[in-house]
């Protein structure tokens, strides 16, 4: 009996078109649409380099330690030789960000002021600070020449290194997409629902014929919610394998938790719709109208509309992430494709685990005791 309405429940629900849209073509949809949004918010962040002219004058060649300076700093301007006028026009016309000349003093002229403008200004008082430091030198202690410290004064040495606390390169996007799994494993909800309103006999047709056979009802319960657990780690599978596969999104090499990550969230989102709907004794448009509002609200907090929202969470009230199955599913990814140790994803597994449960044993207590006079 068991394996027969599995069976059965399974061809249900792949013949639900509207249960296999919201389940699996929308989340495909959401994730393209996410993609056409966002690829190019990481580019948009590269550094671009400083567009700046020097004003050719007898000044300037008498100044080689400048030009060669600046010349020495390819990684953060590009460097144009102009004349006055020349830069004058490249300025006004926005091709350069400000110009040098000397005149007979080092100076800089802009049109307005900005990062770039900033960036110039203090490169300029880099080098006149080191030129006053070297000149200070040969003034007071020419000696001081043929220890080297000319040398030392002229080097930079760079004391910080930018590490990354994984082998994976931080990306602001991927939140987004692994929030959209978080979703769609909540969305399951509606396949939860959909097994519970399929055995109540004042919810479905089908349910009051269930309750009328000789059947183990907690049978029929166990086979009907493992099948649309099954259903819905299909789908998610499909969608990690278009994620990846289509849009290049990454999630780590670490296959088997990913996995286990798909079935933790399965089992937590059928069991949140099912005890939705053994709760609420309404039609199953309300039950699916609460499930979509409390699912979308934790969306929103596990930062798939703005990542903002999720920092504001974790800092202001950091209780909600853990109370978040949304949350847990997004960090439980996200540990796996930044962390190097596996502390933070098990603790989000063992909690989505707990709700879990929680879910079960709510619905099975409240579907346990429900009686009907007559069918």
């Amino acid at each position: 009996m068991f394996l027969f309405n599995y069976r059965y429940r399974l061809k249900c629900i792949f013949n639900d078109r509207q249960l296999m849209f919201w389940t699996f073509l929308f989340p495909v949809l959401l994730a393209t649409l996410f993609n056409l949004a966002f690829s190019n918010l990481s580019n948009a962040e590269e550094f671009i380099k400083v567009n700046v002219a020097v004003v050719q004058s007898q000044e300037l060649d008498q100044n080689p330690a400048f030009t060669e300076a600046i010349n020495g700093n390819d990684e953060l301007f590009v460097v144009q030789y102009t004349t006055r006028d020349e830069a004058d026009t490249l300025l006004n016309d926005n091709q350069i960000d400000g110009y040098v000349v000397f005149d007979p003093e080092l100076g800089l002229v802009v049109n307005r002021s900005g990062l770039n403008q900033t960036i110039i200004r203090e490169f300029l008082n880099d080098f006149l600070q080191s030129s006053a430091t070297i000149t200070t030198i040969i003034t007071e202690n020419s000696a001081a020449l043929n220890n080297g410290i000319l040398t030392g004064v002229s080097s930079r040495t760079e004391y910080l290194r930018a590490v990354s606390a994984s082998q994976s390169n931080p990306d602001p996007v991927v939140n987004y997409f692994y929030t959209l799994i978080a979703m769609t494993c909540l969305y399951g909800g509606f396949l939860g629902v959909k097994e519970v309103v399929a055995i109540q006999a004042d919810l479905s047709a089908v349910g009051a014929r269930v309750n009328l056979a000789p059947t183990n009802k907690l049978t029929v319960f166990l086979s009907s919610m493992l099948a649309a657990t099954t259903v819905l780690l299909l789908e998610l599978l499909l969608l990690l394998a278009f994620l990846t596969g289509v849009l290049g999104i990454s999630f780590g090499n670490q296959l088997f938790y990913i996995a286990l990550t798909c079935v933790v969230g399965s089992l937590t989102g059928v069991s949140f719709g099912a005890c939705i709907a053994a709760i609420i004794k309404k039609g199953e448009g309300v039950i699916v109208g609460i499930l979509i509002g409390s699912t979308m609200t934790m969306s929103f907090l596990a930062g798939m509309m703005s990542s903002d929202i999720k920092y504001l969470v974790i800092t202001k009230v950091p209780i909600l992430s853990y109370l978040n199955p949304a949350s847990l599913i997004t960090d439980s990814f996200y540990a796996l494709y930044y962390y190097n140790t596996h502390t933070q994803f098990f603790t989000n597994l063992l909690l989505l685990g707990a709700f879990t449960l929680l879910f079960s044993t709510i619905t099975y207590l409240v579907l346990r005791r429900q009686k009907y006079a007559s069918l």
